[in-house]
């Protein structure tokens, strides 16, 4: 990442919980988070905290 931005991916984990989270280009794709590196992990938010627990 070092600088750049990258790309913003939305991702879940084992339970299910959804995260966004900024990765590297070559981790554009993902959609686990065991996919991402550990620099990438500290990078995500819980979308729940973002948009609450209700679905829109």
């Amino acid at each position: 990442m070092k600088g750049d931005f990258g790309s913003m991916v939305w991702v879940n984990d084992k339970e299910g919980h959804e995260y966004v989270c900024t990765v590297d280009r070559k981790h554009d794709k993902a959609k686990d988070i065991s996919d991402l590196s550990e620099e990438e992990k500290k990078t995500c938010m819980d979308v729940n905290i973002l948009v609450g627990t209700e679905r829109w």
